[in-house]
């Protein structure tokens, strides 16, 4: 009943994560007797703790395979999703785009680090930045206009609906975008960022852009490094296999996400905050650019990263949460994750 509500013609549709709250609640001990019986008649006991291994605090025997057939068909425009040819924000996205692609180099990269990574910005609560992003309307988007704020609630419930037992997952969704802080002057202040230096699709610098980036290579036209004699070519500065993480990305909310989360010395599994560092780079999880500086621990990341973007670019056509009245729950995983109260920003 559950997998047949969740789904209807194969996609789910904006309207069924509050069905599927309720929905849950009742069928949930059946499923997760099934999933007990399930398991205890698996004639393969090494591949079982495979499975139980791959997923941060062992999720129930869910494969992430399973989930990848969900998608629904429109964006809150009625439109495709991550359409760049002729959306209804195309001349802003756009700009943005080009912008950030003749800008971003390793020079501004280091100099951004520099400045932002040193936590010296102020205090604030993860609330209180939330609040913060009802002010942001993010110009790389073609598949939203509302607030920031609102997004992050969107992705979060979103996951809850699928990932039930998994809260840390929730809380993901929920901290993915507040990085988009670094272009707002509540927070950041004299050193506030334009949105071409905080949003949309990253990449690395140090090495000859991908014509997968969105726009293409035309986009980078003008760029700086493109005339440097190392940073120019294809493995730049980078050894093949050096893995994903070792890679000085495009700087924006992602990587400044992330570089918060373990300055405060959260405690999201790995996975996590990988999600969060890497959400963004979709020429690589999504067109599959720079796998030559993939790792071997790279291929699990990356399944997590994807199964994590579903949510955060799907929810977008999603009715407007009850922020107020989900506050207390996601309060309550941030005091779990050690986020609970004020964080060096």
């Amino acid at each position: 009943l559950l997998q047949a509500i969740s789904r209807v013609d194969g996609l789910a549709r904006p309207h069924v994560p509050s069905i599927m709250r309720v929905v849950a609640s009742i069928v949930d001990p059946v499923v997760k007797q099934e999933d007990a019986l399930s398991e205890s008649t698996a004639v393969d006991s090494d591949k079982e703790s495979s499975d139980k291994e791959s997923s941060p605090e062992g999720n129930k025997g869910l494969s992430l395979e399973a989930f990848h057939d969900w998608k629904p068909e429109e964006n809150a425009f009625g439109d495709t999703f991550r359409n760049y040819d002729d959306s209804k924000r195309q001349e802003v996205v756009q700009r943005t785009y080009y912008t950030m692609h003749q800008k971003q180099t390793v020079e501004f990269g280091e100099k951004t680090r520099e400045q932002w990574l040193k936590f010296n910005k102020g205090e604030f609560t993860i609330m209180e930045m939330i609040e913060v992003l009802d002010n942001l309307v993010d110009d790389s988007d073609p598949d939203n206009d509302l607030p920031n704020s609102i997004h992050d609630f969107q992705t979060a419930e979103r996951i809850r609906v699928q990932w039930p037992d998994d809260d840390w997952f929730h809380l993901v969704g929920l901290l993915h975008d507040i990085g988009k802080v670094l272009a707002l002057p509540e927070v950041a202040g004299e050193h506030v960022l334009e949105q071409w230096a905080v949003v949309g699709d990253t990449f690395p610098v140090g090495c000859a852009p991908a014509d997968e980036c969105v726009f293409g290579l035309k986009s980078f036209e003008g760029n700086p490094d493109l005339e440097h004699p190392v940073f120019s070519t294809k493995d730049g500065i980078y050894k093949p296999g050096c893995g994903i993480s070792n890679l000085m990305m495009s700087w924006g909310h992602d990587e400044y996400m992330y570089q918060v989360l373990k300055e405060n010395s959260c405690t999201i599994p790995e996975a996590g905050l990988h999600m969060i560092r890497f959400h963004s780079f979709y020429p690589w999880h999504d067109r599959r650019a720079f796998t030559q500086f993939e790792g071997p621990e790279d291929a699990e990341m990356m399944k997590w990263v994807k199964e994590f973007n579903k949510f955060d670019l799907y929810s977008k056509g999603d009715s407007i949460p009850d922020v107020a009245a989900l506050k207390p729950y996601y309060q309550s995983l941030l005091e779990k994750y050690g986020l609970g109260g004020k964080l060096r920003w």
